[in-house]
């Protein structure tokens, strides 16, 4: 199999299973960060996270608020989050976001998984996840950019040709084409909500555990965050199965 029909082949594989991306994140980075704060207990140094977990969590707030914008301004059957269909686009989005870089949804997983990445505090991993996040992206975007490609043909050659593929620039922005619909958002962008929030709360309730050394459940912000997040979700997803948020 040819290189470009190789490449194409491992980015749609990749695409359909982007979703599991934030559990190897998790997973990896949990035992990072427990790792990084039992030898910051035995050599007695004082963990940052307390004040260093916000500036985290503004890391990924920028990431999903990329994400929102870019979804919430997207044409019908464009910018989602399914994984099963595969690439569907029925029309090229050139406005907004999508003026400034050709992959505006990626750069917001980028920053979301990064401000949770930076939680471990371990350098070497937050550099691992930059290179791995890389990687991973690359194929996507060879594969999505190969159907836009097939399908939009000169249409989409003469937009790549002025927007950059994931460094943004400013020079040709174009005004949204489209109203902001926060019905989509909220169906699209509910699970990243309310990932972010239990992932913030189960580092710093693993942290308080390795520092106490028992099993403690602190009533604190991240915990009522977390709960709110769960509410929040349960209510959307009634709200979807009545079609309320079609």
């Amino acid at each position: 199999m040819a290189l470009q029909e190789e490449l194409t082949k491992q980015g749609n594989f990749l695409f359909k299973h982007r979703s599991y991306l934030p559990l190897i994140i998790l997973i990896v980075g949990l035992a990072v960060f427990i790792d990084t704060q039992i030898k910051a207990l035995n050599q007695s140094n004082v963990s940052m996270f307390e004040s260093y977990t916000y500036l985290c969590l503004t890391t990924s707030l920028i990431g999903l608020f990329i994400r929102v914008i870019t979804v919430g301004h997207s044409a019908r059957r464009t910018s989602g989050r399914s994984t099963h269909k595969g690439q569907t686009a029925d029309t090229l989005n050139k406005t907004g976001m999508y003026s400034l870089v050709r992959h505006p949804l990626y750069v917001g997983n980028f920053f979301m998984w990064l401000g949770v990445a930076l939680l471990t505090e371990n350098t070497w991993f937050i550099i691992a996840f930059i290179f791995f996040f890389m990687l991973y992206y690359e194929r996507i975007m060879y594969a999505e950019e190969a159907f836009l490609r097939t399908k939009f043909k000169t249409q989409y050659l003469d937009w790549s040709k002025e927007v950059p593929a994931v460094v943004p620039s400013f020079k040709n922005y174009k005004k949204n084409s489209n109203p902001f619909n926060l019905k989509k958002v909220l169906r699209n962008e509910k699970n990243g909500l309310v990932a972010l929030l239990l992932l913030f709360w189960l580092f710093e309730c693993v942290r308080t555990c390795l520092q106490e050394k028992q099993l403690v459940l602190r009533l604190n912000w991240w915990f009522y965050a977390a709960l709110l997040g769960i509410l929040l979700y349960g209510l959307l997803k009634v709200l979807e199965k009545k079609n309320h948020l079609d």
